[in-house]
C-alpha cells in the first residue's frame, strides 16, 4: 500500500507488519522520516513536524548546503555539503562529479516493474518511483520501492538516467540507501562471513562513528561474505527487538556499507561494488541496479528471518517449483570421484530405489577427456571411453529402476587443456601478456561476450534435448581473477564484473526457462553462489561442499538468517567426512540433512544393512516433513556457535504441526537437565510430542520447556508434534 498525499508531498509505503514514510521537505530534498512498526497516513503530518522539520535544510540559509550532512536523505549526494557517502556518484567529460538530488517528480505502477536482463521480484501490490533531478547536471535518478500488503519486505532500486547529451561515467551505483535514527542505543551489524566448506557464520559487532563495508570482490556473491546485513537495535535477540536487513538480490560483486555519522545516526547503503567499477552511460541511457530486499522486524532475528523466508518463496523463487515436492537425490561425487565406469554407477543406482531415493545425480567427469581435474572442461560432449553407450546406458538403468537422471554441468569455466580453449583461447578471462592465475586448473569463459553464452546455451541445450534428464546441478569452482575482457576498449574494463554477472543471468534465463521441466540446483564450490539472484533461477542451492554432521549445523543456521530452509540443499554423506574427518552417527547426518532439500553423496552399495535401513528410515521421514520444509515457519532454539547445542524448529502456518530436530557436540558430564522452550506453538491449543508421548499445551511447550535428552557426542533427536483435536 503507498499513500500520496499532495499538501505535505508525503509519501506512505506500508506492508504487513511495517511502514515507511518520507517527504519532500522545504529544499526540494527527498527526505526519510520513519522506518518501523506499521503507522497510519495520519500520523505523518507528525513525523514532518516532530522529525522532518528539524533535519531540513532552510535554502534562505546562505549556509543550506552545507547543513544538509545531518539530513536524513532517501538517496546520498555527493561533493554539495553531505560528507557521508553517497549513493550514487556520475563522473562527467570535465571530471567534475557533485551532485544534489532533489524531487522532480512520481507515479505508482501497479504490480512490480520487471528488471530487463536480471532477476527481479515476480510480483507485487505496487511500485512507487520517485525521480530525483541533480541540480549539478543532466543526471535523474528515479528511486523504486516495490511493496506488497502480505510482506514485510521492501524491495528496492535505483534506475540512473543520462538526460544530456554528452557521454558520463557512473563511478557508484547503489541500489537503496536506509536512515535509520539515533535512539540513544547502540546498534549492532551481524553479517554472514566465511570461507569454502565454512559458509555464512554469523559475525556481530557493534557500529560505531565511521562506516562499517561488507563486500565481495570475487566476481560473484562468494564463500567469503553473503551479500546480506541486519543493523539491530541494542534490545534485539532471536525473538524480541528490533532489527533490519538488507538482502541483494544480485550474484555478482556487491557492497554493503553502515555508516555511522557525528549526529549517530546510520546510513546504510549497498549495491554492486564501487572496488574498480565504472560504467559508461551515453546521452540518453539508462543503467538499472539490483535490486535489494530490505526487511523490518520487531520480533528479533527469528521474525526478519521467517518474513525473508516468506519472500523468497513467494516472490522469487520459481513457482513452478517452491512448494514442489523435491528430488530425493543420490549424488556420485564423494562415492566415485572421477573414478567411474558404468558399472560402478550401475551398483550405485541398482540400490537407490530399494531405499526411497528417487533420482540419481551423475557428477563431473562425465564429458570430454575428463579423469581428473586438469583437463576438459568446456567440452560438453559425452565422454563414450568412460561411460560405453554414452548417458543413454546410464539414463536406461535409472529407468529400468524407476529413478530420474540428473547431470553435473560447470558452464562458467574452461580447461587450458580443452578442445573449447584450443579452438577460442580468447573466451578465457585473461590479460594477453599476464599469466593467469589458475585454480583448480581452470579458467573463467567470458561471459561478457554473447558468443561466449550462445555457445554455452547450445552447447548445454544439446545434453538436455538428447537425454531425458530433470536435474541439472550448476557448478561454479573458482573466483574470477584478471578482471579485463578484450571485448570492451580501455575506457570501459570497469564494466567488467558487472557485465559477467548479467552474461551468467542471461544464460540461467535462456536454460531454465528453454526447459522448464527440468529442476536447476546451484553449486558454487559448494555456496559461493547462495545470493537472493541466483534463487530466482535455482529453486535449491547446494549449501556448502562441507556436509559434515556437526559443521553443517553452523552452516545451515547461519544460512537461514536470510534464506528459506527449503533452498538449502543438504546432503547425508559418508564418515570419516571427506572435509573434517570427522566420524558422526549415521542418525545425526540424517536428522541434520532433514533440514532443507535431503539426498546422500555416498556410495550405496557399500552401506551396512543397518545403515541402508536407516537410509530408508530417513526417507520415510523426511516425506512426512518435507511439507514443514518447503512451508514452514523455522524457530531457532539452540545457537551452535554459542553453546553445546544445536536445535532448529519447523511449525506449520496453521500452528498445526512440528518438527524439531536437534544436536549435541559434546557429551560433557554436567551437561544435562536443562529446559529447551518451544517457540512458535499456539498457547491455545494442545500437542502431542510422538517420541516422548508427552502431551501439553503450547502455553506450557512454550513457557516451561521440555529436557533435553540425554545424548553421546555429536547424538541428535528428532520431535514430531502434533495438534491434539
Amino acid at each position: 500500500m503507498t499513500d500520496f498525499e499532495t499538501a505535505s508531498k508525503s509519501f506512505l509505503i506500508s506492508g504487513k507488519n511495517y511502514s515507511y514514510a518520507m517527504y519532500v521537505n522545504k529544499s526540494g530534498y527527498l527526505q526519510h522520516l520513519y522506518y518501523g512498526k506499521r503507522i497510519d497516513k495520519t500520523d505523518v503530518p507528525f513525523l514532518i513536524s516532530a522529525h522532518g522539520e528539524n533535519c531540513a535544510p532552510d535554502l534562505s540559509d546562505f549556509n543550506a548546503d552545507m547543513l544538509t550532512d545531518a539530513m536524513p536523505a532517501e538517496a546520498g549526494s555527493f561533493g554539495k555539503g553531505d560528507f557521508r557517502s553517497a549513493t550514487v556518484i556520475v563522473r562527467r567529460n570535465d571530471g567534475s562529479a557533485m551532485s544534489s538530488f532533489k524531487y522532480l517528480c512520481h507515479k505508482t505502477v501497479k504490480g512490480a516493474v520487471k528488471l530487463a536482463g536480471q532477476p527481479c521480484v515476480r510480483k507485487a501490490d505496487a511500485t512507487l518511483i520517485i525521480t530525483l533531478k541533480d541540480d549539478c547536471s543532466d543526471t535523474q535518478i528515479d528511486l523504486c520501492y516495490t511493496a506488497s500488503e502480505n510482506s514485510d519486505v521492501l524491495v528496492r532500486n535505483t534506475v540512473i538516467r543520462n538526460c544530456g547529451k554528452d557521454a558520463a561515467e557512473i563511478v557508484k551505483a547503489y541500489s537503496f540507501c536506509v536512515q535509520l535514527p539515533d535512539t540513544c542505543g547502540t546498534y549492532s551489524a551481524l553479517r554472514l562471513a566465511g570461507a569454502w566448506a565454512s559458509e555464512r557464520k554469523p559475525v556481530t559487532t557493534p557500529l560505531a562513528e565511521g562506516e562499517l563495508k561488507i563486500q565481495s570482490a570475487h566476481g560473484y556473491s562468494s564463500h567469503a561474505m553473503n551479500p546480506f546485513l541486519a543493523v539491530l537495535a541494542e534490545d534485539c535477540g532471536e525473538n524480541n527487538g528490533e532489527c533490519y536487513g538488507f538482502n541483494l538480490l544480485y550474484s555478482g560483486s556487491f557492497a554493503i556499507t553502515a555508516e555511522v555519522s557525528s549526529n549517530k545516526s546510520v546510513r546504510v547503503q549497498g549495491g554492486i561494488n564501487d572496488y574498480m567499477f565504472g560504467w559508461k552511460l551515453n546521452g540518453g541511457e539508462s543503467f538499472v541496479t539490483p535490486q535489494a530486499a530490505v526487511c523490518y522486524s520487531a520480533e528479533g532475528l527469528g521474525g526478519m528471518s521467517r518474513a525473508y523466508a516468506d519472500f523468497f518463496r513467494g516472490y522469487i523463487i520459481n513457482p513452478d517449483y517452491v512448494y514442489k515436492r523435491r528430488p530425493i537425490v543420490v549424488n556420485n561425487w564423494e562415492a566415485t570421484y572421477f573414478d567411474f565406469d558404468n558399472e560402478k554407477l550401475f551398483k550405485i543406482i541398482d540400490e537407490a530405489p530399494k531405499l526411497g531415493i528417487d533420482t540419481f545425480v551423475l557428477d563431473d567427469g562425465w564429458f570430454g577427456k575428463r579423469d581428473d581435474d586438469k583437463s576438459g572442461l568446456g567440452d560438453w560432449f559425452v565422454n563414450e571411453n568412460k561411460l560405453k553407450g554414452g548417458l543413454k546406458t546410464v539414463i536406461d538403468r535409472c529407468k529400468k529402476n524407476g529413478l530420474k537422471f540428473g547431470l553435473w554441468f560447470e558452464p562458467e569455466m574452461v580447461c587450458e587443456d580443452s578442445d573449447l580453449f584450443r579452438a577460442h583461447p580468447d573466451w578465457a578471462v585473461k590479460k594477453e601478456g599476464v599469466t593467469p592465475s589458475r585454480s583448480r586448473n581452470q579458467l573463467v569463459l567470458d561471459l561478457t561476450r554473447g558468443e561466449v553464452v550462445d555457445y554455452l546455451f547450445n552447447a548445454v541445450s544439446k545434453i538436455l534435448k538428447e537425454n531425458e534428464i530433470s536435474y541439472v546441478k550448476w557448478d561454479k569452482n573458482r573466483d574470477i581473477t584478471e578482471n579485463f575482457t578484450a571485448n570492451l576498449p580501455a575506457e570501459r574494463q570497469g564494466e567488467f564484473a558487472h557485465r559477467y554477472t548479467l552474461g551468467f543471468y542471461d544464460l540461467a534465463e535462456r536454460l531454465t526457462s528453454g526447459f522448464p521441466n527440468v529442476f536447476f540446483e546451484g553449486c558454487a564450490g559448494g555456496g559461493g553462489r547462495f545470493d537472493g539472484g541466483a534463487m530466482y533461477y535455482f529453486p535449491q542451492t547446494w549449501t556448502s561442499d562441507d556436509t559434515d554432521g556437526l559443521e553443517r549445523t553452523k552452516i545451515q543456521w547461519g544460512t537461514s538468517f536470510c534464506y528459506p530452509v527449503s533452498s538449502m540443499s543438504c546432503h547425508v554423506s559418508a564418515c570419516p567426512n571427506h572435509q573434517t574427518q570427522r566420524i558422526t552417527p549415521f542418525d545425526t547426518r540424517g536428522a541434520i540433512a532433514s533440514l532443507g532439500a535431503t539426498g546422500y553423496e555416498l556410495d550405496l552399495s557399500k552401506l551396512s544393512g543397518e545403515e541402508k535401513l536407516k537410509v530408508k528410515a530417513q526417507i520415510e521421514n523426511y516425506k512426512k516433513t518435507d511439507g514443514l520444509v518447503l512451508r514452514g515457519d523455522l524457530y531457532r532454539l539452540c545457537n551452535p556457535f554459542t553453546s553445546n547445542y544445536f536445535c532448529e524448529m519447523l511449525v506449520a502456518k496453521d500452528k498445526s504441526e512440528a518438527y524439531v530436530v536437534g544436536e549435541r557436540f559434546r557429551g560433557d558430564p554436567c551437561d544435562h537437565d536443562r529446559v529447551l522452550k518451544l517457540e512458535g506453538l499456539d498457547s491455545n491449543k494442545v500437542y502431542k510430542i510422538v517420541e516422548l508421548g508427552l502431551t501439553a499445551s503450547g502455553k506450557a511447550l512454550k513457557g516451561a520447556g521440555v529436557m533435553f535428552p540425554r545424548l553421546p557426542d555429536c547424538g541428535a533427536w528428532i520431535w514430531h508434534i502434533e495438534e491434539v483435536k
